[in-house]
């Protein structure tokens, strides 16, 4: 018996279901997002909170499974939501597959980007290229790769995947993808499954960041991207890296990790000290640096006194249990 969208998407808020096989019981919270393969649901669980996502086919389900369990595998940072319980929900109308997921709870790409600032973009496009080099070593390319599947958690602020359902084995066809970030509809390459495509979305998610009201493209590809990258000054100091990225220069995603750490520091490099100009340098004050020497060696003495005092409170209190 097929299932239908409206079942998977539409659960209302304390709905309860019981796993078929483990019997765990969850109950929807509220809706987290929905995409081709099925619904993500806010639940409680015996373990706390999870993201539920129902499917709409037991075969993309375990698709998805099989991701979450080979990313638990790959050394390093973890890639995708921990995997907390695969089962299937029995309802009148039909088993409905669904699988349990650890929740990541906190905010997203641009209101965290929005709140503290421009710099914060170079960071995490370091972090998500670390996590894709390990993902493609593995065998995968994340294919939908975009904003709305990514969440900053912490502290320390750390990007996390929330959605593998856009995953897909090296050479394959990308099995979903989301227009803006997709190199086939820009007419800059297809959509065969390797390294460069992934590569693509991050430029776009990094464009993305200065206009975030989605342009359309208007059949000059390269040079449209190239244009909206130059007029905006916080994509202009990674104006080479993202024109590598967006016409597939990129290999793998080391090097264009390597290139984003060059931009990063020369852009550092480039901005001159607050007033440290030739005129402004003076000769250090001979009596200053007399009493900043004198305030040391007091600083000196006063610390190796009182530690002097407490080894002696030490060896008094190991005398007393003698």
């Amino acid at each position: 018996m097929s299932i239908k969208k409206s079942q998977v998407c539409n659960l209302p808020p304390e709905t309860k279901l019981i796993g078929k096989w483990h019997k765990r019981p969850y109950k929807i919270i509220k809706e987290l997002g929905n995409g081709a393969t099925g619904t993500v649901y806010l639940a409680h669980s015996p373990e706390g909170l999870v993201a539920l996502k129902m499917g709409l086919n037991s075969m993309a389900i375990t698709s998805e499974v099989n991701v979450l369990k080979h990313f638990s595998k790959v050394q390093g940072q973890v890639l995708g939501p921990s995997l907390i319980d695969v089962d299937d929900w029995i309802t009148p109308e039909g088993n409905i597959p669904f699988y349990a997921m650890e929740y990541l709870k906190g905010q997203d790409l641009f209101t965290f980007i929005r709140g503290k600032g421009s710099e914060w973009i170079g960071i995490f496009m370091v972090q998500l290229l670390g996590d894709l080099d390990r993902l493609h070593q593995a065998g995968w390319v994340f294919g939908d790769l975009k904003p709305d599947n990514l969440m900053i958690v912490g502290p320390p602020p750390r990007v996390r995947w929330l959605d593998v359902g856009g995953t897909t084995l090296l050479g394959r066809s990308i099995k979903e993808y989301t227009e803006f970030y997709d190199r086939g509809y820009w007419g800059l390459g297809t959509r065969v499954a390797e390294p460069s495509y992934d590569l693509f979305a991050v430029a776009m998610i990094i464009i993305n960041t200065c206009y975030q009201n989605r342009f359309e493209k208007n059949g000059e590809g390269i040079k449209q991207l190239k244009e909206k990258i130059q007029k905006q000054p916080v994509l202009k100091q990674y104006e080479a890296v993202l024109l590598n990225a967006l016409q597939g220069k990129y290999q793998n995603a080391q090097l264009m990790k390597k290139d984003v750490i060059n931009s990063i520091n020369r852009s550092k490099h480039s901005i001159p000290p607050a007033n440290k100009t030739q005129a402004s340098i003076k000769k250090p004050n001979k009596k200053l640096v007399h009493k900043k020497k004198e305030k040391s060696s007091g600083i000196l003495e006063t610390f190796l006194f009182a530690s002097f005092l407490l080894l002696a409170y030490i060896l008094y209190l190991f005398g007393q249990m003698m």
